[in-house]
């Protein structure tokens, strides 16, 4: 039977992504690899001046989750990722280029590199979303304090929303689990998180049941 190897968590900044890898990552002895956020040179300068640091920023997290993609696919293990390269580039980094923050030669080149790199990227066998509208992004973000993410304006969150919602209607590369985050709580209410893992179980056993 084939294993499981690469379950992947999609989601707006403050959906919840860091929390359910974790959480997922204990119930299924899975292992996590989580978004470099504090070893990045680059994010809280990001914030501070967008135009200045967008394309340097995305150049960072493209390479490192084709780093994490290859080594995925190189582990024994199954592993849980937070967040995907498809989101650095359709999301992201399309977003920053739509609000004149990534100038058109610069994401050009962007892309160029993309392209180069997913020609060798195996996607997910499980891609699961997390769908949450503005107040709930907010609430959370708010929750977490961090205070480089203070600057972070409303319009930024939901044009990065309108990109996800466009990319997941379009998503057919593997498997995807929709969950929709803005009326449950599934740190706080352990009900919540079992019907995840109720959901995530349906998922799994279809592909290697």
């Amino acid at each position: 039977m084939t294993k499981l190897k690469h379950i992947a968590i999609a989601g707006n900044i403050g959906s919840g992504k860091t929390t359910l890898a974790e959480k997922l990552a204990r119930h299924y002895s899975w292992t996590p690899l989580f978004e470099s956020v504090d070893e990045n040179p680059y994010l809280r300068d990001f914030y501070e001046d967008m135009t200045r640091w967008a394309f340097h920023l995305q150049i960072y997290f493209l390479n490192s989750r084709f780093n994490q993609v290859n080594q995925i696919r190189q582990s024994a293990k199954t592993i849980v990722q937070d967040r995907t390269i498809y989101e650095d580039a359709y999301i992201f980094a399309a977003n920053l280029h739509r609000s004149g923050h990534i100038a058109d030669r610069d994401y050009q080149s962007y892309l160029d590199i993309f392209h180069s790199m997913i020609q060798f990227v195996q996607p997910p066998d499980l891609l699961i979303y997390l769908r949450a509208d503005i107040p709930k992004l907010v609430q959370q973000i708010q929750k977490r304090n961090r205070d480089y993410e203070y600057t972070m304006r409303l319009e930024y969150l939901r044009n990065l929303n309108e990109y996800y919602e466009n990319w997941i209607k379009t998503y057919q590369v593997g498997k995807l689990l929709i969950i929709d985050v803005n009326k449950i709580d599934f740190v706080e209410r352990v009900e919540d998180f079992a019907s995840i893992v109720g959901r995530v179980d349906l998922e799994i056993n279809s592909l290697f049941g």
